[in-house]
């Protein structure tokens, strides 16, 4: 059950603690390509929202000007750890990772994203293959 999405933008969904508060929805940039990974939050000193790169099971943040907030997710699209990583580091790929997610240094833990949540990804951002 493998996904595969192209590169653009579609919403993230987290759902609300306990679902009491209902789900935290957020915009997402798609990073599918090379190229995009490749690039992803480089040169920014900031993110609305958060940054998908898929397929991922790591990231480094050389070149970065802000810290961040890392969660990789497996297939099934579960949190399976979440990190903040400051400029200038190199994190581990994780075994079972398949996409990670990026955002702003402190934003997913007030978002309720942590280990064990399963998020979801909206919008025409699937690509064929």
């Amino acid at each position: 059950m493998g996904r595969r999405w192209r590169d653009g933008t579609g919403q993230l969904v987290v759902p609300g603690p306990g679902g009491a508060d209902g789900p935290v929805v957020l915009p997402l940039e798609i990073a599918a390509s090379y190229r995009a990974r490749t690039r992803g939050l480089l040169g920014r000193d900031s993110l609305a929202g958060a940054m998908l790169l898929s397929p991922a099971s790591g990231v480094h943040t050389f070149g970065m000007r802000i810290p961040i907030d890392v969660a990789y997710l497996d297939r099934r699209l579960t949190v399976l750890a979440v990190r903040t990583m400051p400029p200038g580091r190199l994190g581990l790929p994780r075994l079972r990772a398949r996409h990670v997610l990026e955002a702003e240094a402190g934003t997913m833990a007030g978002w309720g994203l942590r280990a064990g949540v399963n998020v979801q990804v909206k919008g025409d951002v699937r690509g064929s293959a």
